[in-house]
């Protein structure tokens, strides 16, 4: 009795501990996914800083070089896109009726879908908010552009100190195992940055690939508001399988607002796009970088975004890209020495 008491006892309180430690790290969660971008971002920007190393420039400096070249990439993007998007959103805004009277008349006079449109839009500023309320929600909205700058900030020191730190790290953890496990554990962590860092840099490429050569498609096909599509049709391809479609459907419908010759060329636009990345880019440019079938992102995204939110997608597919390594080589006994990572933009670290 005494014995099967304590052992009941023991098991209590182990349970206790693991939903204690549940309840925990779902309160940092965002700090957690903040951490691990910032590692997929060190693994991104490592084979360049290791390359700059070679070349005897310091550490340091190479993260402030790659800190820099991100931050002209930006200035550039915004100095050349933003000026044409804003045009685009005004034309946009300077369409949507700005009074009542204006609404009824656009409502009255239009059919089929801009007729619902600014039937929908009627009923939605008839159900506007107060002035306090938009004073509420500004402070709001202000109190989140601090945040998300802060976690910005958080991503690229995290970055920048596990750069400097990694190795040190992994000392210490492959100190800890048997001596016959160290190597696997050593390769096993090398393979995840690999696969990550390529994954990011790849993914920048795509975006960037999709973003220009929509953008063109667009413009050429006379697509209303071509470039703010264009941007977006790039953006959402970091959200795998549902971002392409999603792309695709906007563009449809913005083309409708012209005409039925429109959208039917905005859809075969983004289409043709679509499998050009698929059956040249994305095999020549990324190859199998993550390993992961088409279904398996699918479901892993979806159940990503619906238990934590839409800012965790983002992280969906490294993430189970790392579990996914971590089970090959636990539990079927891979190798993983013998895995092969695509380079993108970097040789591989094997491949010297």
């Amino acid at each position: 009795m005494a014995d099967t008491a304590r052992r009941a006892f023991v098991t209590t309180l182990v349970a206790l501990a693991v939903i204690v430690c549940a309840l925990a790290l779902w309160k940092v969660k965002i700090v957690l996914a903040l951490v691990f971008l910032g590692l997929i971002l060190a693994a991104a920007m490592r084979p360049g800083i290791d390359r700059l190393a070679e070349h005897k420039v310091p550490r340091p400096l190479g993260v402030a070089l790659h800190y820099l070249a991100i931050a002209g990439v930006l200035a550039v993007v915004l100095w050349l896109v933003v000026p044409r998007a804003i045009d685009q959103v005004d034309q946009a805004i300077g369409g949507v009726p700005t009074s009542q009277l204006e609404l009824k008349q656009k409502a009255k006079h239009s059919t089929g879908i801009k007729h619902e449109f600014f039937v929908g839009l009627q009923r939605r500023l008839q159900k506007l908010p107060s002035a306090g309320s938009v004073v509420h929600g500004a402070v709001t909205v202000g109190t989140k552009a601090i945040e998300a700058l802060v976690g910005i900030f958080f991503v690229f020191a995290t970055a920048a100190y596990w750069i400097f730190e990694r190795e040190r790290a992994i000392g210490l953890v492959t100190s800890m195992m048997a001596r016959k496990h160290r190597k696997t554990v050593h390769d096993t962590w090398e393979l995840i940055d690999a696969k990550l860092g390529a994954f990011v840099r790849g993914q920048l490429l795509l975006i960037t690939f999709v973003a220009t050569v929509l953008s063109l498609a667009f413009w050429a096909i006379g697509v209303p508001f071509w470039l703010l599509l264009g941007i977006f049709a790039g953006i959402v391809e970091i959200i795998p399988v549902i971002g392409p479609l999603l792309a695709g459907a906007v563009a449809v419908g913005v083309g409708l607002t012209a005409s039925w010759h429109v959208a039917l060329a905005a859809g075969i636009a983004v289409l043709v796009v679509r499998q050009l990345e698929d059956y040249v880019v994305i095999p020549r440019v990324m190859g199998h970088v993550t390993g992961l079938s088409p279904l398996l992102v699918l479901v892993s995204v979806s159940c990503v975004g619906l238990l934590f939110g839409g800012f965790y997608v983002l992280l969906a597919t490294p993430l189970v890209a790392v579990l996914v390594t971590l089970l090959d080589v636990i539990v079927r006994d891979k190798d993983p020495a013998e895995e092969d990572v695509p380079a993108v933009l970097f040789a591989n670290a094997k491949e010297g």
